[in-house]
């Protein structure tokens, strides 16, 4: 048995109908700032789910992912992670978990974004959600956002109603992500080359190239050089990423000047 979220909308679309463009938004550093799995952390923590230990290594985690995007590495190892967590526990008690979890994170989505989003339904474009965070907590988020509808990971649930920690496929990650996208536009009618598609990261190509508008967010390094090979637009605009950034560079250097103020001394004294 696999548990799968409600459709985005109910039945699909006429045969013969006219094909319309969307919107897809990819959520952490895009729809809002940082990483929505610290959020899903903290309440796993509160839910007795996680040591301490582990609450504080996905803590760095969620500071990596802001100062430098996501890597493959660190996404496998989130994911892989999740799956041992998930085993056994209840998809009734995940459920109850999910609104703490959009509480925390509502206050962190970028209101440009929201503004860019919801032009976009006033120009008649259905907009999404298009994450590789797991599809009920990208589908309640939507919902509470005015969305229309969210792609995310799916996770395989036992006869039982417990989870077994494994990924209903495609993992909504690189091409898992295009995929997920591509099976919605079937399903609603849409039409990906006339579609606009926003992320930060280079992960997210495949998301970006299956639309005919991509748009880079507060792109990471690569996808910034990408984006401006391609000629696709940039919108910045995560201060606090950057003031993160300053910041670490600033203690790098103090602890740099430290070590050598430390060096000078010994020599002097010798």
């Amino acid at each position: 048995m696999t548990q799968d979220a409600a459709p985005d909308r109910t039945g699909a679309p006429a045969a013969g109908a006219p094909l319309r463009a969307a919107a897809f938004f990819d959520l952490d550093r895009t729809l809002i700032a940082g990483s929505s799995g610290l959020y899903w952390a903290r309440a796993a923590r509160r839910a007795g789910m996680l040591t301490r230990r582990q609450m504080a290594r996905m803590a760095a985690e969620s500071l990596q992912f802001r100062l430098q995007g996501s890597t493959d590495e660190s996404t496998l190892r989130v994911r892989d992670a999740a799956g041992e967590l998930l085993n056994g526990a209840q998809v009734r008690d995940l459920g109850r978990m999910a609104p703490q979890v959009v509480a925390a994170v509502l206050p962190r989505v970028y209101p440009q974004m929201l503004e860019i989003a919801y032009g976009h339904q006033d120009a008649g474009r259905p907009v999404y959600i298009a994450t590789a965070a797991s599809q009920d907590l990208a589908t309640l988020l939507a919902a509470v956002l005015g969305f229309d509808g969210a792609v995310g990971t799916r996770f395989e649930v036992r006869e039982d109603g417990t989870y077994t920690g494994r990924i209903v496929e495609p993992f909504a990650y690189r091409d898992g992500k295009a995929e997920r996208m591509a099976e919605l536009a079937v399903r609603e009618g849409i039409d990906l080359a006339g579609s606009y598609a926003y992320s930060d990261s280079e992960s997210d190509l495949p998301m970006l190239r299956a639309v005919g508008h991509p748009v880079a967010v507060n792109p990471d390094a690569e996808l910034a050089r990408i984006a401006a090979a391609e000629g696709w637009e940039q919108v910045r605009f995560d201060q606090l990423g950057r003031k993160l950034k300053a910041g670490a560079a600033l203690a790098g250097l103090a602890l740099i000047g430290g070590v050598g103020r430390r060096a000078v001394t010994r020599r002097t004294a010798a």
